[in-house]
C-alpha cells in the first residue's frame, strides 16, 4: 500500500476493510458495531483503549474476535494483587542445556493484549505497562527489547466493585487514547444471543494481517487536517482547563490523541480529510477520562463527560475564510 498522499480509491479500500472487520466481529460479539469501530480507530491511531463495564457483557469475547479479524497474535493477562511486573514483561531463565540465560517472553509480546481487570493489581505491576504502551518496548534486566508492531493494549476494569482494587494512576490513565464504557446489549441483541447460545460459535476469519495493518496506520498519518480544526481541538481542551469545577484539564497528549483519532476515524469512513463531526464524535471518548474534577464537584455528582459536553456546546467551530 502506498502512503504518498491518499488517493480516494485507497481510502475507500480501507473503508471496505473496516466494514468487513466489523461484520466478522459481529459473528461472535452481539453488541453495537460502533464498539468495534472505536477499537479500530484507536488501533489505527496507535493508541490503547480502557474498557469499562459490568461483568458479563462479553468484553473478552469482543477482544478475542477483534484480534482474530486482524490475523494478530493475542495474549490475555489476568491482573491480580499478587501479579508481578515480570509476569507481564517476561524474564531471563537459565537453559540447562546450553548453560546460558534465554528470554522467556511475557504476554506483553503480542499484537493485541487484553489486560483483564487491570485495577486489581498494585501500582508497581500496573506501571509495567507504561513503557510498553508509550514506547512500544520493554526493559528486562537492563536490556531494552522492541514489541511486535502493530500493538494495542485493551484493558478492562469493573466500575462497580471497588473492594480489593487499586485505582489507576493518572499518568497511566493518560496513556489510554480512548476510554470506552460498555453497556448492556440492546434487547434485540440479547435475544439473538439467547437464541444462539447452544449453537457452535461461528469461526471469526482474518480480514487483514499485521503487516498490511501497519501500512494502514501509515496511511492514517497522511489524512488531512485543516488548521481551523486544530484551533477547534485547542478550544475544547483549553475549555476543560479553564472550567471552574475542574482540578486538572485535558493534557496536550489528549489534544494530540484527539487529532490522531479523528484522522483514523476519517480514514475508516473512507475519507482522506477530517471533518468537525469526527472531532465532535470522538471528544467524549478521548477527553473525558483525562479530566479531574474538584472534590466538591465530585460530591455534587458532576461527571467529566458533562464538562466535555459543555465544551462541545459552547466552543463553536469556525471555518477560516
Amino acid at each position: 500500500m502506498a502512503t504518498e498522499g491518499i488517493e480516494r480509491n485507497l481510502a475507500a479500500h480501507v473503508n471496505r476493510i473496516a466494514s468487513a472487520i466489523v461484520a466478522e466481529v459481529g459473528r461472535a460479539y452481539f453488541g453495537q458495531a460502533e464498539t468495534t469501530e472505536i477499537l479500530l480507530t484507536a488501533l489505527l491511531a496507535r493508541g490503547h483503549v480502557l474498557l469499562e463495564g459490568v461483568p458479563g457483557i462479553a468484553k473478552t469475547t469482543l477482544v478475542k474476535a477483534f484480534s482474530r479479524t486482524l490475523g494478530a497474535t493475542f495474549k490475555r493477562i489476568q491482573f491480580t494483587p499478587d501479579l508481578l511486573p515480570s509476569d507481564i514483561t517476561g524474564t531471563y531463565i537459565l537453559d540447562m542445556r546450553t548453560s546460558s540465560f534465554v528470554l522467556r517472553e511475557g504476554p506483553i509480546f503480542a499484537h493485541v493484549i487484553l489486560g483483564d481487570e487491570i485495577n486489581r493489581a498494585p501500582a508497581k505491576t500496573q506501571s509495567a505497562l507504561l513503557e510498553a504502551m508509550q514506547e512500544r518496548q520493554v526493559t528486562i534486566d537492563g536490556e531494552t527489547l522492541p514489541l511486535p508492531s502493530p500493538m494495542i493494549v485493551l484493558a478492562t476494569q469493573n466500575p462497580i466493585e471497588q473492594e480489593g482494587t487499586y485505582p489507576l494512576p493518572e499518568a497511566q490513565v493518560d496513556r489510554f487514547l480512548i476510554k470506552l464504557t460498555m453497556r448492556y446489549p440492546s434487547p434485540s441483541d440479547e435475544k439473538r444471543m439467547l437464541a444462539t447460545c447452544t449453537r457452535e460459535v461461528e469461526e471469526v476469519r482474518p480480514v487483514i494481517g499485521p503487516a498490511d495493518l501497519a501500512e494502514v496506520q501509515k496511511i492514517a498519518d497522511h489524512v488531512h487536517v485543516e488548521e481551523d480544526l486544530l484551533d477547534y481541538v485547542l478550544g475544547l481542551v483549553q475549555h476543560s482547563r479553564r472550567h471552574r469545577r475542574v482540578y486538572l484539564g485535558a493534557s496536550p497528549r489528549a489534544a494530540l490523541g484527539l487529532v490522531q483519532a479523528a484522522k483514523a476515524h476519517a480514514l475508516l469512513k473512507g475519507r482522506d480529510f477530517v471533518l468537525p463531526d469526527d472531532i465532535k464524535y470522538l471528544a467524549p471518548h478521548v477527553l473525558s477520562h483525562r479530566i479531574l474534577l474538584l472534590p466538591e464537584a465530585d460530591l455534587e455528582g458532576l461527571l467529566p463527560e458533562a464538562v466535555v459536553a459543555e465544551a462541545l456546546e459552547s466552543i463553536p467551530y469556525r471555518k477560516r475564510r
